[in-house]
């Protein structure tokens, strides 16, 4: 596994993240220690990992089971959550349910019923974010954002999941003003839902808000941000 501007120094790439979100923050009036820096660890190396985490990273992100399994025990874990965001098939679940601390991509009833089975096993309550289809993208997971309701209400009576809040990407060739738009209808829906008070359903996180929109993601009510280019360097995919 590669990843590309290895030369670049992990630790000065957080806290020029860091500072950038502090100032967002200062421009909304949002205190910078309610957002959560995640290290999105897709194709990074466990050594640059572990940069991220000497430098003050506490939050990764992986979205991969097999590459989640092959750095594992590599990483150094005091004080580090690790939370699955890709795409999670229903048979990869009994691979990480011991290794993660939350599932950000929970996108079906299939999966939400396999994640509770997983958990009785282990005896454990799995934190999870509901992701939602802001583009209603035919190519992209998740649960489309007028259907967000229903689905909650299909999933209140488990016991091993908990739902803490919505996770999305909108659409990769979005404008600003569009990506604007679909975070700001992000952040209604947060609202929205969380004063429903649905049983067994929480609003503590809105994870939104990547390498290229981050800030803009924290202006518009994003207190997670998941980070993985601006952090690591240019992703190089290995060649078939």
């Amino acid at each position: 596994m590669t990843n590309g501007l290895n030369d670049g120094s992990v630790k000065a790439s957080v806290q020029c993240i860091t500072e950038s979100i502090e100032r967002a923050c200062a421009q909304c009036g949002r205190n910078p220690a309610d957002v959560r820096l995640m290290a999105v660890t897709k194709t990074v190396p466990a050594e640059r990992v572990n940069e991220a985490i000497a430098a003050g990273v506490r939050l990764l992100g992986e979205n991969r089971a097999q590459e989640l399994l092959a750095k594992y025990d590599s990483y150094r874990k005091d004080g580090v959550e690790i939370h699955f965001i890709g795409h999670l098939q229903t048979n990869k679940v009994r691979q990480i349910i011991d290794k993660v601390t939350m599932i950000q991509s929970l996108d079906s009833f299939a999966l939400a019923q396999e994640i509770e089975r997983q958990c009785e096993k282990h005896d454990k309550t799995m934190d999870c974010l509901v992701e939602v289809n802001i583009g209603s993208e035919l190519t992209k997971s998740g649960v489309e954002a007028d259907k967000l309701e229903d689905f909650l209400g299909s999933i209140t009576g488990f016991s091993r999941l908990r739902v803490r809040g919505i996770m999305s990407i909108p659409p990769v060739d979005d404008s600003e003003l569009e990506k604007e738009r679909h975070f700001s209808s992000l952040y209604k829906l947060f609202v929205d839902i969380g004063d429903k008070k649905i049983d067994n359903i929480n609003m503590d996180f809105l994870s939104m808000g990547m390498s290229d929109d981050y800030t803009l993601a924290v202006k518009h009510g994003s207190n997670l941000v998941r980070i993985g280019s601006a952090m690591f360097g240019r992703r190089i995919y290995p060649q078939p």
